[in-house]
């Protein structure tokens, strides 16, 4: 069974309905190790973390590594995403500090980007990125979903994530985008179909 490397349920439930699989996460995994992402793009985060896990399983692993990029903030959050105001995970300061420093600027345009590694200790990585366009709300709404979730209207739409729902986010967001790609590569398929 492939791993994914994430102890977040939310994650985990989204991968497992998107792939139509189950999967493994961190909480399956003893002495899993908690990798730093320290990386500089959402690409060097998501492949330390699954070659992390795949060398210490031996088997194919499965990490992402996704965010947010605001254009009038220089791509901020981005990598940072999670711990934007400081507290890894505190969704809502995250996102007031997000209205914060947008408060002066008409420039709402935004994206969600997710990156794919798929990784085994003895072969090279699989990498994909899917990105979801849109903007940035001036008030949250909804309840549904996570994250920035409440703040971002995907392009083409007048309603957050948060309240579009799981069926929507599912089938146009940056994550599905990147698994749609990774669905789409022969060797990718091939992991999920032995797996």
């Amino acid at each position: 069974m492939i791993t994914l490397a994430t102890n977040n349920l939310h994650k985990l439930q989204e991968f497992q309905d998107l792939l139509g699989t189950s999967l493994r996460s961190l909480r399956d995994v003893p002495g899993a190790p908690d990798v730093v992402e320290d990386g500089e793009t959402f690409e060097a985060n998501a492949v330390k973390k699954a070659q992390a896990l795949a060398d210490l399983t031996g088997d194919w692993t499965l990490a992402d590594d996704s965010g947010l990029e605001v254009d009038a903030l220089g791509g901020a959050p981005g990598v940072h995403s999670a711990r934007f105001a400081g507290e890894h995970g505190n969704d809502a300061a995250n996102n007031r500090l997000l209205l914060q420093k947008l408060e002066q600027t008409a420039n709402r345009a935004a994206r969600f980007v997710c990156v794919l590694a798929l990784c085994h200790p003895k072969e090279r990585p699989l990498i994909f990125r899917g990105e979801c366009e849109g903007r940035i709300a001036l008030t949250p709404s909804g309840s549904a979903g996570f994250g920035y979730d409440p703040l971002f209207i995907p392009q083409g739409r007048e309603s957050s994530f948060a309240t579009l729902g799981p069926d929507v986010k599912q089938a146009i967001s940056h994550r599905a985008r990147a698994l749609e790609l990774l669905l789409a590569n022969a060797k990718a398929r091939e992991v999920l179909h032995r797996s």
